[in-house]
This record gives C-alpha cells, structure tokens and sequence, in this order.
C-alpha cells in the first residue's frame, strides 16, 4: 500500500539527520524537542500518580476510623430508636453495615496535663461492622469496653502526649456543666486506660478516644445513642447514597456522608492537584513549542526542495501537510514516550524510591514525620488520557505556523540563488 504523499515526504524528513552539519544541528534541535515533551509528559503522569497514592492512602485511614455516612438527628439529642433507623437504612441495597454511636467534644485530664479530644461511644459488636478498626480490634481491646465498667481506649498520639499507658486512669471533662447551689461546676469522670489503637492517621490517633455507648449515654446524659453509622458497599458512591438516604428518612435525620465530613481536607487536594497539572502542563507546552523553531529552521533549509515540490504540482495545501505531519511524528514520538516512561516509574516507584534512598543514604518519608514511609503511586486512566491529548494536542498547534509558512515559499523566489 503507498502512503499519501504528505506522509511519506513528512516521514523522510523527521528521519533525516545525515547529509551535513547543519541537517545533523536540525536533528539534534528535533531530538531535544521529542525529548522535553517524554520527560514532560512523564513529571505529569509521575506526579499525578504519587498524588492520587498519597489520596488513596489518607483516605484508606481515615475510612478505617470513621463511617461511610453517619444519620443524626437534627436536634442534636438521642434517636428515639437507632434500630429502627438503621433497619431503615439497611433497605437501601447500598447499605451493608450498621452501628449506634455517641459523639462529643471533651477534655481529657490526668495530672496537670489536658487534651482535647472526641470521645466515641461504641457499640464494639455493631462497630466491627462499620468500620475497619472495629473489625480488627473487635476481639482485642475493643473487647475490653464493656457496660458500666468505664474503660476507655485512647488515640496511640493521645496517650503519648498525656503520658499514659495501660492500666493508668483518666479523668474527662464532659461539656455543660452540673448546676449546683454553689454554681456551676464540670460534670468530671475517671476512666480506666485499658488500651491504645494506631489508625495511621495523626488526626484520630492524637484526638480520638472510644468508650461504650452505654457509658457515653451516661456521661453525656443522653437517652441513648445520638446516630448511626453506615457502612456502603461501594465507598465512592457515598454522596449519592446519603442523598437517597436523606429523602428515604425523612426531614428529622441529618445525613452527612465521610466526603462532606472532610470536605476542607478534600477540597485543599483537588486543588493542589489542579495546581499542578497546570504548571507541568506548562512544561510540556513549552518543550511542545520547542516543535516551531525545529520546524521553522527546516522550512528555512527545504527552501529549495519546497520549490521543486511545487513546480512538480505539489499544492500549498501538500506543502503544508507535510510540515504537519514531520511535527506531528515528532509529538507522538514524545507524548507515547513520555507516556511509557511516566508508567514505568509510576508502576515501580516502591522499588525506585527505596533504591535512590539507599544510594543518596536519605529518606524522603521519615517516619517520626510522616504516617506513610513509603512513596504510594496510584496511576488512573482519568489522568493518563488527557494528558497524553493535551499533549498530542498542543504539537499540533506548533506545527501550524511553520506549516503556513512553508505552504507560501515561492518557487522563483527560494531557486533564485540555486
């Protein structure tokens, strides 16, 4: 089959880098142009990959500590009946898990040291249903919170920070006080530590605390628990979900699905990875642009051979095309290049990283810094296409200039000196 004539004079001419010393300058300028769109192409898929890991794994975390959607009711104040709303809530096929919970603002105490903290209450059985934690220290210290027994399980942070450890005793300070003739004095509990838990996310580990529901009821004096916990089938379908839940439950339960429930924590992510996209998509518009001054010192270096085309019949529009088509291979050279080597490293930074750590004896995740020690890289396909259009795209905008002015040599003009 014989190629159109555009690719076939493009093609030759994106090849070419012998013949003297200024076609091999032509093709060196050409080889660092391919080159700056790869290593371009490859930074974004890179970067974007480790962004998105670094995503996946604080959000793994914090979906270890806390539910999918929480159902509260809107005055703040004990459900009438949490198994009825969670019964409610299970005919909802997204549904898999549910469990009561009580939630407060408090102060921890011991000595002269005080924290603030959210106290849990917990129902462990139904907790291991819900969330993650619950189901792997069901049987461990979570079974240690038993009704009336006033033990509670600290935040591993926590209780290095107030200087606790098994067997010591707390005391919380509950919110709105006790009225007395002598005024108001805090409502003041002591609590058995009877355990720790490590979540991996600095958050719930320095500022969580969990007891039993029952003992949370009695402390906060409520009537019982004051929401339940969902687990869904699929995590990122949370949003809808509680808007279907939201209707289904009527106007006196509050949804609050785990999205809204940090959504500065998200919101500051997405705009991070916004922020730089543009800036490296910068880097591969200007390595794509590089394309125009290799065209254009071509153009001026085919003058003659532009000249032959036309007087043989080749049109403007030929002429044109096949400029094109030479700065078009050059960027899908570049673009799939890129593309290949962005998802190598992407794909095996877990081996890149620690090797470069070992070789420069560094550590770029110190773990008495950082939760997660090591590089996590996530590549997704809603990343890696359109960086490969854009970048597709943007060559071709470089190649239409030099490619006009190459349609418009005038063959008397450019044989004149011949």
């Amino acid at each position: 089959m014989t190629l159109p004539f555009e690719l076939q004079v493009g093609w030759r001419y994106t090849r070419a880098g012998r013949g003297g010393r200024r076609n091999r300058f032509i093709s060196f300028i050409s080889g660092v142009s391919i080159l700056g769109i790869a290593l371009g192409v490859a930074a974004l898929i890179i970067v974007l990959s480790v962004m998105n890991g670094f995503q996946r794994e604080v959000r793994d975390r914090m979906l270890n500590v806390i539910a999918h959607v929480e159902l509260l009711d809107y005055t703040g104040q004990a459900l009438p009946d949490w198994q009825a709303t969670a019964t409610k809530a299970r005919q909802n096929p997204a549904v898999i898990g549910a469990a009561p919970f009580i939630a407060s603002q408090s102060l921890i105490a011991r000595g002269e040291d005080m924290r603030g903290a959210v106290i849990r209450g917990i129902s462990p059985a139904e907790e291991a249903t819900v969330t993650g934690l619950g189901a792997a220290l069901k049987d461990g210290v979570f079974a240690r919170l038993q009704p009336g027994a006033w033990n509670i399980v600290l935040g591993s942070e926590l209780a290095r920070q107030l200087g606790v450890r098994e067997g010591d005793k707390i005391t919380i300070v509950a919110p709105g006080g006790q009225v007395t003739p002598a005024g108001v004095v805090p409502r003041l509990k002591s609590f058995n530590v009877v355990g720790t838990f490590t979540a991996g996310h600095y958050e719930y580990d320095s500022s969580l605390a969990l007891v039993h529901v029952d003992d949370a009821a009695r402390l906060f004096r409520t009537a019982g628990p004051t929401g339940v916990q969902l687990k869904l089938r699929d995590v990122h379908a949370a949003r809808q979900v509680a808007s279907e839940l939201a209707q289904s439950m009527g106007p006196e339960i509050m949804v609050r699905d785990w999205t809204r429930s940090n959504a500065t924590w998200f919101d500051a992510v997405q705009v991070e990875k916004r922020l730089m996209s543009i800036i490296l998509t910068l880097i591969v518009a200007v390595a794509a642009f590089n394309l125009v001054s290799t065209l254009v010192m071509t153009v001026t270096d085919k003058q003659s051979d532009i000249a032959i085309l036309r007087t043989l019949g080749a049109s403007p529009r030929s002429i044109m095309g096949v400029f094109i088509v030479q700065g078009a291979v050059s960027g899908v050279i570049g673009t799939l290049s890129g593309v290949g080597l962005g998802l190598l490293v992407a794909f095996n930074i877990d081996v890149i990283v620690p090797a470069i750590e070992r070789l420069l004896n560094v550590s770029f995740l110190p773990g008495s810094i950082y939760v997660i020690t090591q590089m996590p890289s996530d590549p997704q396909r809603g990343d890696i296409v359109p960086i490969a259009v854009v970048s597709l795209l943007l060559s071709f905008l470089a190649t239409l200039y030099p490619s006009w002015r190459a349609s418009r040599v005038q063959p008397a003009e450019a044989l004149r000196y011949e």
